[in-house]
Order: structure tokens, then sequence, then C-alpha cells
């Protein structure tokens, strides 16, 4: 019993290093440290030089401040890991953003959206939404209004509640 607790903790860093995801300091992390946690998660998958990234981050800036301390909450995932990581720290400055950040180069995040959602990721903005179970419930590329978010979760938590 000991040898596989210490086995699976042995394991845990290279479960995280397998979705290819870390810190702006380095830090292996992967998603499960944000989903399921009881809030809604929105995911947006975001290029450095994505002209509409650039226009819709500072949305879900706006939305994770509003809702961060009772809902819901965003994550951003870029994919400028490995060649354009002074890049991506410029976007998160120059954007004042406030909601956390990961990077991955783009292989190792396009696995990681063939793995959650079985399709090929087709480019950036990418949005996922996670349940507060965790559960992926949603995706769309391309630009994407908060509201519709906001409608989504209102709708589906009172579904979620409803005998």
């Amino acid at each position: 019993m000991i040898r596989l607790f210490l086995t699976l903790i042995l394991l845990f860093p290279l479960v995280a290093q397998a979705q290819g995801l870390s810190d702006f300091d380095g830090n292996p992390r992967t998603l499960d440290e944000f989903t399921g946690k009881g809030k809604w998660v929105v995911v947006m998958i975001w290029a450095h030089n994505c002209p509409l990234c650039n226009q819709e981050v500072q949305k879900f800036d706006i939305f994770h401040a509003e809702h961060e301390d009772r809902d819901a909450m965003v994550l951003g995932i870029s994919i400028d890991g490995g060649y354009h990581d002074q890049k991506a720290r410029e976007f998160i400055d120059r954007h004042e953003l406030e909601f956390p950040n990961l990077i991955g180069d783009a292989r190792s995040v396009a696995r990681l959206h063939v793995d959650l959602t079985g399709q090929r990721l087709v480019g950036t903005p990418t949005f996922l939404l996670f349940a507060p179970s965790g559960e992926l419930v949603g995706m769309q590329v391309g630009p994407l209004e908060p509201e519709t978010i906001e409608a989504f979760m209102q709708k589906n938590t009172q579904n979620l509640v409803a005998p």
C-alpha cells in the first residue's frame, strides 16, 4: 500500500508535465487544479499575435473580476510556449490581465484540446467551459460574448439546482 502511494506521488509531476502546461514561473500545472472546484471555469486558449485574442481578452478579464468571488473564473492558456514565452508575458502585461494564465507549446495545447474535446484545435481564441463539477460542457472557436456564458451559466445552474 505504501509502495503504491509513493509511486502515485512520484508520478504526479509526470501527469502534470503530460499536459505540457506550466505557469509563467515554469512550474508544471494542470487543468484539474482549476476545474471541478465548485465554480464555472472559462478557459481561453490564446496566442500573443492573434488579433481576435487581443480584442476578446479584455472582456474576459472584466468577466473574471465580476465573477471570481462568486461563481466563475477565467483561465488563460497561451500556445506560445517554447519560442514566444516573452511575447506571451508581454501580452499579459499589455492587457493587465488579472486572471491566471498558463503556457504550453502549440503541440501540447493542441493535444490537450483533442484529449478534452475529441476535436482538433483549429484556431485562437478557443473557449472551453467547464461546469462547477469539472465537466466540459461547452466549446467555442472565435469570438464569444461573456453575456452568452453568463446566460448559459444561469440556465444550467438552475437546471443543476432544480429537483
